[in-house]
């Protein structure tokens, strides 16, 4: 045999020296360029986890602080004084002494900036309160059971310049200067609560309590308003210690010696429960931001956090205790509500400072803070400084570092004690309209959603598309599947914004109006479909062949759009016969089954058809690429073409179908714009088909705009994003670890 001219040529280039050095140049570049692509995948998703890592981090970091011990302290010693707040910046503060005047005072300096007598004529205060429902409200008590209300105002002061721009506070009396008749004798506890409505005040006095009320009662035909006074009083008949009014004005709390809490009822003063949480003393009491809550502190350092539950709807609300916080070694003696968030600071007879989150349930610090007691605290209205004043007059400003208290694993993945809930549960609730408002974390509702969606959805998607990938791949007529085939993939192209669009606006108010008729298609259509399979079958085989091998669904499509027409049909007789004309309606007041308009069954469907192209496609070549001589073979020893599907074809494409199944799953789990746009987002944890959900990426994708930067909530998106981003992860990584064992059992056939 001669070599051509050509072949020869091919030989002699092959052995150059020069082809062959260009030739391995051009190899080793393929794979520089192949590898660095792999690591930079690889690197990109490290770097994705670690970015969201570092974002995360901070939650989970307790409280940190810096004290310092002030050069001079001020002229005034912590035992006479009555009250004493700061300013949001920590630049100024007002103080209350025992000889009733109000001080503005300097921080670090104690320069007086103004001071005003409260009541010159009533003797020495007794005892002070400050409404935190009210800023800047606040109540002193004197000797004689008179008291005044008056409110502080900080302002900047720029009239030596902005450089030197100073706090300076202003005070007034809403409800005037004239000292208001209280009790008959000395006050040593105070509650104050002031509303536009009204002014309510509690004291406790010579073992009585006593409350002082004013209401705004306006006369409709003249327009003129009229302040009304009432006055109330009961003997107490325990040994009464501290005292605390809630935000509602409906009730008093009273703390006595024997570790008791007695509840009772605004304005008549009737006692209407007590709780012992302790034996110990009750030394300190104070009302959490908000008003329901209350915090009583015993001589056994332990704090307990106490609020209203109601059983049921109609029965009454029982005060009872919903947590404690770990022991103080020494009594407490202070409690320091913040005034934003659900937290609060503790000071006890040792000196030592404690800060702690209601919620999360979390004691972030303990710190000695004073030598001797008694002390004095303040905290700033950010939370971020304390100014400590001991007996032995050492003053010290202490810096706090306390971002994310809130967070907890507890509040994210635990049930979680909510005020004004029956009891513990998974709630998330970012935001709402008021800042008495208790952030709601809990990421269980988010990942229940994410887990509803892509479950449904899979419900309806799998058996489409696997069942349609075996026709198309082992029974249609080629002819037939290369028209067919092109025609679903294309579906992958359809923006998933496009299919949410149409799930909210058309499919989710179809599917209301005729509720009845789909679930009579999902009878109808099967059914149907069984009749003509039997008729088929029954018919002569002369008929069968009429009609060309693999060309069957042209006869299906038409016979499925008719089963479709009937079942829609059928709606209304079967309505009025078993579900007295109203489907829907009988579900909610038969069935006790809420319905949502925008709901699982509507982001079931309209995720499944968004999830169907990507499992058929790889389900199909997969069962396509099945060499035809297994099939082949199992046909000519007497299998029939099904039996050679389930027993042959399946197991040999399992891998393919496996990996087209977990793909599928992992985009149903990380879809945004459909479950955003056809659900009501609505964060539960229901399986209830008709009700809705919210996922993990569609919340990121709602509140990620609306978050402050580096804020608690923030940065819990970010955890949010971690969280799906290692689910997916983990998921993909079994699934991987799956087709591998499948792939090395089947590979021997």
């Amino acid at each position: 045999m001669i070599d051509s001219p050509a072949a020869g040529k091919g030989r002699a280039r092959a052995r150059d020296p020069r082809y062959q050095l260009w030739r391995g140049r051009k190899d080793r570049v393929a794979r520089w360029v192949i590898t660095g692509g792999g690591l930079a995948v690889f690197a990109s998703m490290v770097a994705i986890l670690l970015y969201l890592a570092w974002e995360t981090a901070p939650l989970f970091s307790g409280a940190d602080e810096d004290t310092v011990t002030l050069e001079s302290g001020p002229d005034w010693r912590a035992a006479d004084t009555r009250l004493l707040v700061l300013d949001e910046r920590g630049q100024a503060g007002l103080r209350v002494g025992v000889g009733g005047a109000a001080t503005f005072f300097s921080l670090p300096g104690f320069e007086r900036l103004g001071r005003t007598p409260l009541a010159s004529d009533a003797g020495r205060a007794t005892a002070a309160a400050e409404d935190l429902e009210s800023p800047g409200t606040f109540a002193v008590a004197f000797a004689d059971g008179r008291a005044v209300v008056a409110r502080y105002r900080f302002m900047m002061d720029f009239s030596d310049g902005v450089e030197a721009a100073r706090s300076v506070g202003r005070l007034e009396f809403p409800h005037g200067e004239a000292p208001l008749a209280l009790a008959p004798g000395a006050v040593t506890a105070l509650a104050a609560r002031d509303h536009p409505d009204g002014l309510l005040l509690a004291a406790l006095s010579g073992g009585d309590l006593h409350i002082h009320q004013q209401s705004l009662q306006q006369n409709f035909l003249t327009g003129e308003s009229q302040v009304e006074s009432t006055t109330a009083s009961v003997e107490l008949p325990f040994e009464a210690t501290t005292l605390a009014l809630d935000g509602q004005r409906r009730w008093a709390y009273v703390g006595d010696s024997n570790g008791g809490i007695h509840r009772f009822s605004l304005p008549g003063l009737e006692e209407s429960g007590v709780i012992r949480p302790g034996t110990r003393a009750i030394t300190a009491m104070r009302m959490l931001l908000g008003g329901t809550s209350l915090l009583a502190g015993d001589a056994g350092g332990v704090i307990r956090q106490a609020f209203p539950v109601r059983e049921n709807d109609t029965g009454p609300a029982r005060l009872t205790v919903v947590r404690e916080f770990a022991a103080h070694d020494n009594a407490i003696i202070d409690i320091h509500p913040e005034y934003r968030r659900r937290g609060f600071l503790s000071l006890d007879a040792g000196g030592e400072l404690g800060v702690h989150y209601t919620t999360s349930d979390r004691t972030l610090m303990r710190r000695p803070l004073v030598e001797a007691t008694p002390a004095v605290l303040a905290l700033t209205p950010r939370a971020d400084g304390v100014f400590s004043l001991g007996a032995n007059g050492v003053a010290r400003w202490t810096t706090l570092d306390n971002p994310h208290p809130e967070v907890s694993m507890g509040t994210l993945w635990s049930e979680t004690w909510y005020e004004n809930y029956p009891g513990p549960r998974h709630t998330w609730q970012s935001s709402a309209a008021t800042n008495d408002f208790e952030p709601k974390f809990s990421l269980v509702p988010l990942v229940f959603g994410t887990l509803k969606a892509a479950i449904y959805a899979m419900l309806f998607a799998v058996p489409l598309a696997l069942l349609g990938a075996a026709y198309t791949a082992v029974f249609m007529a080629p002819a037939l599947r290369r028209r067919i085939k092109p025609m679903i993939e294309i579906m992958a192209a359809l923006p998933t914004v496009i299919l949410g669009f149409l799930a909210g606006l058309w499919l989710a108010p179809w599917l209301e109006a005729h509720l009845a008729g789909v679930f009579a298609l999902a009878v109808v259509l099967p059914t149907g479909v069984l009749a003509l399979a039997w008729g088929w079958h029954r018919a002569g085989l002369r008929r069968r062949l009429a009609l060309p091998l693999g060309w069957e669904p042209l006869v299906l499509l038409p016979v499925l759009l008719v089963l479709g027409a009937l079942a829609l049909w059928l709606a209304d007789p079967l309505q009025n016969l078993f579900f007295g004309g109203d489907l829907r309606t009988w579900l909610t007041l038969e069935g006790g089954v809420s319905y949502d308009q925008r709901n699982a069954l509507v982001v079931g469907i309209a995720m499944g058809f968004a999830v169907v192209p990507t499992i058929f496609s790889i389900a199909e070549d997969a069962l396509f690429a099945v060499p035809r001589s297994l099939s082949d073979g199992s046909l000519a020893l007497g299998a029939t073409r099904w039996q050679t599907l389930v027993k042959v074809v399946l197991p040999t494409a399992s891998p393919g179908i496996f990996s087209g199944l977990m793909i599928g799953f992992g985009r149903a789990v990380g879809e945004t714009m459909i479950v955003l746009m056809a659900t009501g987002n609505t964060p539960i944890t229901d399986w209830n088909l008709f009700e809705g959900m919210r996922t993990l990426a569609a919340n990121i994708a709602v509140e990620m705009p609306e978050s402050a930067v580096h804020s608690t909530h923030y940065r819990i998106l970010f955890l949010s994003a971690l969280v799906l981003f290692v689910f997916t992860f983990i998921v993909n990584t079994g699934a991987e670890l799956v087709r591998q064992r499948l792939r090395a059992r089947y590979s021997s056939l």
